[in-house]
């Protein structure tokens, strides 16, 4: 009685364990669900039910005689935890009758009731186009502790004992997904256990057939089953999607920004000011306008005369150059500019010379954006000196952006030399 004691209480200590290990979360289950390319969290719960034919004859034979019939119903339920896609945890629960002759004598083994812990590996996970596997192949191996009630009846002798001990189950069988959170068990299990010496049954066999379900929420996915190629396959073409979307997007607003740009710098009534600046558009050709591309009411008179440029005159121009400053990524000039600016436009107005404007960037930014800012710099000095007097139609304000530097764009010395707006007399 004390022996039979110990080995329920090594029972019940051993399902305890299992329950121990049930307890632990895998890495994976504690991540975000939904997160492209990153952690996963997945259902790593399932609970089974089985029946099936248990038989004395198994793949390793039947002991020491063997059985010529068998008819024996089994049944029992698991509970699984999935450590790993690849590794799980179960407690295996069976019942059943287990009757065979050999001509002679029946036999007869009743498991009364049985429990084992079972580690399941799963052999591969057969499935490239969807995440929850269609055919998973798996071995197991593990340790149990069974109650049984032998018989045995004859011409000469009959005898029945009961009978408690460890077995070793061993099997193999393959799971069908067929949906999710959901799939078909079919296995072939080998119990290895010590019975009487007056008994050939030292191992059993029991093939049966299950359905599985996972526990958990029914949006993540089953660990087991998880293909973790067809999830990568899926969100990268996810990813690709939005790629392709983003570019087109990005080359549409690209196309919109050069369209208007060339609307803004266009001349379309020839005035000499950009479409931007001119808040008098359609002034008919040739009209003498002011910075904003409206008319001039008073004629300023007209000095035919061609005058040399003289080195004072370009000293105008290069104290001009030098003082010249905007704010900063705008066209919009500094007061401190304005001293020396005046001075080239009285230069123009007195000697009717005419300017070249030319706006040059350094290359930081997009080509497109220093293109349209040294555009609309060189058109701001121009609309200034206009302001003061100087003749429109006589200006010219071309921008270059970053493809004529003076300097190196590699130092700040040098993309600052690069920023500038040059003045050509002639």
């Amino acid at each position: 009685m004390n022996t039979r004691i110990t080995k329920s209480a090594m029972l019940v200590a051993l399902l305890g364990l299992s329950s121990q290990l049930f307890a632990q979360e895998t890495p994976a289950a504690t991540s975000t669900m939904g997160t492209r390319f990153g952690e996963k969290s997945f259902r790593t719960w399932s609970v089974g039910v089985h029946g099936g034919i248990l038989s004395p004859n198994t793949i390793f034979g039947a002991g020491s005689v063997r059985a010529k019939e068998f008819k024996s119903i089994g049944y029992g339920a698991n509970v699984r935890k999935q450590i790993l896609p690849s590794l799980g945890l179960q407690a295996d629960f069976l019942r059943g009758n287990i009757k065979s002759t050999n001509g002679t004598t029946d036999f007869q083994q009743s498991v009364e009731w049985s429990g084992a812990l079972t580690a399941v590996f799963n052999v591969a996970n057969i499935n490239i186009n969807n995440e929850n596997a269609v055919l998973i192949p798996y071995l197991k191996g593990g340790a149990g502790y069974m109650s049984s009630d032998y018989s045995t009846t004859g011409a000469i002798v009959s005898e029945s004992n009961s009978r408690e001990g460890w077995f070793i189950p061993v099997g193999a069988g393959v799971k069908l997904g067929v949906a999710k959170g959901i799939n078909i068990d079919l296995g072939y299990d080998v119990n290895f256990l010590k019975s009487p010496e007056s008994l050939p049954k030292s191992r059993f066999a029991y093939a049966h057939a299950g359905l599985e379900f996972a526990l958990g929420s029914k949006e993540k996915p089953q660990l087991q089953n998880y293909s973790s190629l067809a999830n990568l396959r899926k969100e990268s073409a996810a990813e690709s999607a939005e790629l392709r979307a983003a570019l087109s997007t990005a080359e549409q607003n690209a196309q919109r920004d050069r369209d208007q740009y060339a609307k803004d710098l266009a001349d379309d009534d020839n005035d000499g000011v950009a479409n931007k600046f001119d808040k008098c558009p359609g002034t008919g050709s040739g009209t003498v306008v002011d910075g904003s591309g409206c008319p001039i009411k008073v004629q300023r008179e007209v000095i035919k005369e061609t005058r040399v440029i003289t080195e004072a005159d370009r000293k105008v121009v290069k104290d001009a150059i030098s003082n010249l400053e905007f704010d900063l990524g705008k066209s919009t000039i500094r007061s401190k500019s304005y001293t020396t600016l005046n001075r080239v436009a009285g230069l123009l107005v007195e000697k009717n010379f005419s300017l070249k404007l030319a706006g040059h960037t350094d290359n930081t930014g997009g080509r497109e954006l220093n293109l349209r800012l040294s555009k609309e710099r060189a058109e701001s000095v121009k609309a200034y000196l206009v302001s003061q007097g100087a003749n429109a139609s006589r200006i010219e304000a071309t921008g270059y952006g970053p493809d004529q530097p003076i300097s190196t764009n590699k130092t700040a010395a040098g993309r600052q030399e690069n920023r500038r707006v040059e003045f050509t007399l002639y």
